[in-house]
């Protein structure tokens, strides 16, 4: 982890800044094409895509899972996986159904009927990437709200993973969850071909969550075609804390997006630390370091992008 001094060393620290600013233009200019040939092309550009950068060769109609492999996914889990599942399924129900919004209508003497009216979306998509560490969570966190909501149909797209189906955690939390349509397919042409709509896959009113670069520089190319939520990822945090913080809890909050990929320069930045506590707090996530199971992945996050 580096650390750095304001403002004795103002230089390194604007060099980082700008580092971690704007999308390469590489990037930019594959998520173009991408979107383009999508656009032109629809299904079989989809295909060629998840051939060539998932490595899975699956035609049009080999999109899409059916409702049995969902269930023969959560039945495949563990059930102790299963019950804390279930156990945060019902904790965010229990937030979100508090959350909703309703409607009203009142008649004013003069003016005449004034309503404020909440209409649910028809069609949201759901983005779920796949890589070293399946966000399962993420899906209870997208689908359940949008069905509070009374979203009337949840398309969750996912990447295929090597045998060709996504992870059986993300498969098993949309089983549990109630995606209504779930197709394996990934990255910035999953993106493109739920704004865009194919044969196969339809077009979607929004598209909401997390992604690397060329998931979310693709969200923010459609943006105005498609909503979106935020843009979500490559994955990073900061941490603004005084002297009376807890470095344990600060340590475990960096790491926890440390872990997600060391090649995604997953950024874990703290801001307000003196120098001894800023050595405090280094050592403090070497010891926690030690006993994670993803602590190798960590460790590289955070000797490359810890701050």
């Amino acid at each position: 982890m580096k650390i750095f001094q304001w403002p004795r060393q103002r230089a390194q620290v604007e060099r980082f800044l700008i580092k971690r600013a704007g999308t390469p233009v590489d990037v930019l200019e594959a998520v173009d094409e991408i979107i383009a040939d999508v656009g032109r092309r629809g299904d079989r550009a989809v295909a060629r895509f998840t051939r060539e950068f998932d490595g899975i060769r699956l035609k049009p109609a080999e999109f899409e899972l059916n409702r049995k492999d969902l269930k023969r996914a959560w039945d495949s889990t563990s059930p102790s996986f299963r019950a804390v599942l279930s156990r945060a399924a019902r904790r965010i129900q229990a937030f979100h159904r508090r959350q909703r919004l309703k409607g009203w209508v009142y008649r004013d003497p003069q003016l005449g009927r004034m309503e404020f009216r909440v209409e649910p979306l028809q069609r949201v998509g759901v983005y779920i990437p796949g890589g070293t560490a399946p966000l399962f969570s993420t899906v209870l966190m997208d689908v359940i709200p949008a069905k509070i909501a009374g979203v009337e149909e949840i398309v969750l797209a996912t990447p295929p993973g090597p045998g060709g189906l996504p992870d059986p955690s993300i498969l098993a939390a949309a089983h549990l969850a109630g995606a209504d349509r779930v197709f394996r397919i990934g990255g910035a042409q999953a993106v493109a071909a739920m704004a865009l709509g194919t044969r196969t896959i339809p077009r979607v009113d929004k598209i909401v969550g997390p992604g690397n670069v060329y998931v979310q520089c693709a969200k923010q190319r459609l943006f105005g075609q498609v909503g979106i939520d935020s843009v979500a990822g490559p994955t990073e945090v900061l941490i603004l804390a005084d002297g009376s913080a807890r470095l344990d809890w600060i340590a475990a909050d960096l790491i926890a997006q440390a872990e997600h990929d060391a090649a995604a320069s997953a950024g874990a930045i703290l801001i307000g630390a003196s120098m001894d506590r800023a050595r405090a707090l280094a050592a403090e996530i070497r010891r926690q370091l030690k006993r994670l199971p993803r602590g190798a992945t960590a460790s590289e996050s955070i000797r490359r992008d810890g701050y």
